[in-house]
């Protein structure tokens, strides 16, 4: 898997600082996770060199270059990389079990084809492993228990905001809303703030909150945003058949020529995917991506340092390859 970062060959420094703290970050997680399974019938197997790679955790470097660039202390920036591991632990395992998928966070001796029981063990050892860290950080450096306890309830509060969005369409939904209600309303609660959260813990630990901080956190908004609207290229026919929000539907339904959204609804009926329609209608796919990437990379161009400016194209591109949307744009 290529390294966006290093396909441009530049800051080589900066690339290393942000990979030995990742890695630093996720071993954290991952001794903490085998204490807390220590005893149990339950074994849990070493991970990989490439699960601590930067290509594999894309996201969490993301959000580990924002904590570099308002200057967090090494130290807290690699417990922050440890607290993301968890949220992505409960995040992976949440959405395994309302997709019925297996998206691996933890490996365990248990059995490939149990994967409901794995994805509830992923966020019960993610749970705990968030809760034993944010402790013994704050045993560590002399701060009150009852920091860790509000850290704790702050990130399920953060989580809990995304995940009653989810909930809102297990049922289905009986209207197809505005393209621009869908962005500030569902993926606002979706993704966006999904990214944030990312943000929660480190708010509570650090003495100051400055603008700096702020921007880096709307940059990540804006990034998450540009994420979703991807996903829903590629999930237009999935989302349609389970009756959820998605916002090339919605672009279609609200702002293409009625023939576009009757087309549509006959693919529908015959199973065709996504890429039926749009090999049918190359010019709202094109557009569809071209909104998409150029949220995203506005995104990009925010969180990164303007020495690093020269990662955006690379980095959207890695993003969009991984979404699985393919653009002629790069």
């Amino acid at each position: 898997m290529i390294n966006p970062f290093t396909a441009i060959g530049h800051y080589p420094g900066d690339i290393a600082a942000l990979e030995a703290e990742l890695r630093a970050g996720l071993a954290q997680f991952w001794q903490t996770a085998a204490t807390v399974l220590e005893g149990s019938t339950i074994q849990l197997i070493p991970p990989d060199q490439a699960t601590f790679s930067l290509p594999r955790n894309f996201f969490s470097t993301l959000f580990l270059y924002s904590y570099h660039r308002i200057g967090i202390p090494a130290e807290r920036r690699i417990l922050y990389a440890a607290v993301n591991q968890c949220l992505r632990g409960m995040v992976t395992g949440c959405d395994n079990l309302l997709d019925d998928e297996y998206k691996t966070t933890l490996e365990t001796d248990l059995p490939a084809q149990a994967h409901r029981f794995r994805s509830v063990l992923d966020i019960m050892v993610a749970d705990r492993v968030l809760f034993a860290l944010l402790v013994a950080h704050c045993q560590t450096h002399d701060l009150p228990v009852e920091l860790a306890l509000r850290a704790s309830t702050a990130s399920l509060q953060a989580l809990t905001k995304s995940g009653a969005q989810e909930a809102s369409e297990e049922g289905g939904i009986d209207e197809r809303l505005a393209p621009e209600v869908i962005l500030r309303t569902i993926h606002h609660y979706k993704t966006g703030l999904l990214f944030q959260s990312t943000w929660v813990i480190p708010t509570l630990f650090e003495e100051t909150i400055t603008p700096e901080a702020l921007a880096m956190q709307e940059a990540l908004y804006t990034i998450g945003i540009g994420c979703q609207m991807m996903d829903d290229i590629v999930d237009l026919m999935i989302d349609m058949r389970e009756r959820r929000h998605n916002h090339v539907a919605s672009i279609i339904a609200h702002r293409e020529p009625p023939a576009v959204w009757q087309r549509l609804h006959a693919l529908l009926a015959t199973e065709q995917t996504a890429a039926h329609f749009y090999a049918e209608f190359p010019d709202v796919s094109a557009r569809m991506k071209i909104e998409a990437l150029s949220m995203l990379e506005s995104g990009l161009r925010a969180l990164f340092a303007k020495h690093h400016q020269g990662w955006v194209r690379p980095a959207a591109a890695f993003i969009a390859d991984r979404i699985g949307v393919r653009t002629s744009r790069y």
